[in-house]
């Protein structure tokens, strides 16, 4: 059985410093908290912001414009390249099938696909967006594309 002697490294365990014992001991009489007011009383937590009962920058500031993230589509893109490695002629790309593959991780709403690559191989398209181009390049490589963004969802 191996035998363990683990020590910390120096300057990791530092030691308790002990308050209130005496005005000699440096830290006596106020105990390092300063004279009287909320930082020196017991359970003194200040959250941030607090300016002292002042009313906080924050809230006299106006609170202005508008934000679209509850609407916000989020895409998964694939280019046209990735397909050519990834699928035969006659294949069908669709979510489950880009999932399968391993080109769409995880759990996306939409995808699109993009025309950043090549594409010979003729393939059927049925995924949520499409790009002119890369519509284009499915097309002239003898395959079909279907949007089904506003048939299904």
């Amino acid at each position: 059985m191996a035998d363990f002697h683990l020590i910390a490294p120096k300057g990791a365990n530092r030691a308790r410093r002990i308050v209130g014992r005496g005005s000699s001991s440096g830290r006596g009489t106020t105990s390092g908290r300063g004279t009287k007011g909320q930082q020196a009383r017991a359970g003194h937590k200040a959250y941030v912001g607090f300016e002292g009962g002042q009313m906080p920058l924050y809230r006299r500031v106006p609170r202005r414009g508008f934000s679209n993230c509850a609407f916000k589509k989020e895409y998964a893109v694939v280019n046209v390249g990735a397909l050519e490695f990834v699928y035969a002629p006659g294949e069908t790309v669709n979510r489950q099938t880009l999932i399968e593959k391993g080109l769409v991780k995880g759990r996306v709403p939409f995808i699109k696909i993009l025309a950043d690559g090549e594409l010979t191989k003729s393939i059927v398209v049925r995924v949520d967006r499409v790009s002119a181009r890369a519509q284009e390049k499915i097309q002239q490589a003898g395959g079909s594309v279907e949007c089904i963004e506003a048939q299904e969802r």
